[in-house]
């Protein structure tokens, strides 16, 4: 009965467009009630303080907010106007080379935000102009832009993988490692596309810039340039964990943006702080909502349920369980943001991976490519939409757009799943 309430009550309130925080929250809620009927109401909701407090206070949660104030940081203090200038100058005389630009600062960018919308936010407004004064249909440019600001999730430093990480209890600098591979395959993936289809239109190219526009540019850059080796390679270096690398992120892309910069003002800092409070409250209530959800399917034993399940269909089968997660995962990526789906599957899957010997981390990379290219496939992929509000098409047209985007990263992600050494050749033990 417990299932039925939590799970019925859960699609319900989706399919009536509650938030999915809401629709995490009060499923939990009416489930906890009816899974103690008979009990005082005080004494069973006793419990919701003490799981939101504890879902919410893990030390490796703290990297969340950091992360999402430094990608708000860099994405106004002038770094992707820079980033953009230098790939032009050295990728835009070639044919098709606004779109190998458009990829390679998405991947570059990735590398600093961690977030796949902050991603298509800051290159968005420079970038689809600039593809489609190349040549490029302006549905396919903005489809380009919410592929590549995808990349953001798995390329490092990445929030997701931090979620996924506090969740499956795993190491986060390996899950960091993990997705330089798969993102890098996904950049590439996307660059092909963007070639394949060039090939068929007029486009247009930049005059070779010199080698002093080049250096004028590469300076321009620098500090941008550097702000990823030094988050990375303070993590890589044992210097610094993941969480005090977000902090460390927080101060350089202050310093460089008031101080190297100048584009940073009070009012500026200002502005950046309540759009960094608002994303922060809104990713925190969905843990929130997302552990309660937990706890009621640990308490139903739901989850041995599944697990039971899920050994028994694949019969031990690793290729068939991959299977099943890629299937899962794509059409939850539709309905679901991608912090919600690994608060639901990720307690689902990790014990039946965990039982079939798939690396706990080659689980986590699986997942987040699934829900990468979730940001950007219809209904409610967040990167389309922030892509359509800038270059001002509606959904339904870049919704053609996408299609060879999509099937490039299916092609990688199919590699990434069946090939686990893409995902854990960096990784020790």
């Amino acid at each position: 009965m417990t299932g039925i309430v939590l799970l019925g009550l859960f699609v319900l309130l989706l399919v009536f467009g509650a938030p999915i925080a809401v629709c995490l929250g009060m499923s939990s809620v009416a489930a906890i009630l009816v899974q103690g009927a008979g009990k005082p109401v005080d004494a069973i909701m006793s419990v919701l303080p003490r799981l939101c407090s504890s879902a919410s206070s893990k030390f490796v949660l703290l990297a969340i907010p950091f992360f999402i104030l430094s990608g708000n940081v860099m994405e106004k203090a002038g770094i992707s106007g820079r980033l953009i200038n230098l790939a032009e100058k050295c990728l835009g005389h070639i044919k098709g080379g606004m779109a190998i630009v458009c990829v390679v600062v998405s991947c570059f960018f990735a590398a600093i935000s961690g977030s796949g919308p902050a991603t298509v936010a800051a290159l968005g407004l420079i970038m689809i102009p600039a593809l489609v004064k190349a040549g490029y249909p302006a549905a396919f440019s903005c489809a380009l832009i919410a592929a590549g600001g995808a990349i953001g999730v798995v390329i490092p430093p990445s929030i997701t993988f931090v979620v996924y990480g506090s969740i499956a209890d795993a190491s986060i600098t390996d899950l960091f490692l993990s997705g330089l591979v798969p993102g890098l395959c996904m950049g590439v993936g996307l660059i092909i596309t963007a070639l394949l289809v060039g090939r068929r239109l007029d486009l247009k190219v930049l005059p070779r810039a010199t080698g002093k526009e080049r250096w004028q540019a590469f300076k321009g850059a620098f500090w941008g340039l550097l702000m990823p080796v030094i988050i990375l390679g303070g993590i890589y270096g044992s210097i610094f964990t993941p969480t005090e690398a977000a902090a460390v992120s927080v101060f350089y892309g202050l310093a460089v943006g008031v101080f190297v910069y100048k584009e940073l003002n009070v009012k500026k800092i200002i502005s950046i702080l309540v759009d960094s409070c608002s994303t922060t409250a809104t990713v925190m209530f969905i843990t929130m909502g997302a552990t309660l959800f937990g706890y009621v399917l640990t308490r139903a034993r739901l989850d041995l349920a599944i697990k039971g399940f899920m050994l028994a269909i694949t019969g031990g089968n690793w290729i068939i369980f991959f299977l099943i997660v890629n299937v899962v995962l794509l059409i939850a990526g539709c309905f679901l943001d991608s912090t919600s789906a690994l608060y639901i599957f990720t307690p689902l899957f990790a014990p039946v991976a965990l039982e079939l010997g798939i690396h706990p981390i080659h689980l986590g990379v699986v997942m987040i490519v699934n829900l990468a290219i979730g940001l950007f496939t219809p209904p409610v992929g967040v990167n389309l939409y922030v892509a359509c509000g800038i270059g001002d098409i509606k959904i339904e047209e870049i919704t053609k757009g996408i299609v060879p985007c999509l099937i490039a990263e299916m092609v990688i992600l199919l590699l990434v799943t069946y090939l686990p050494f893409i995902s854990t050749m960096f990784v020790g033990g």
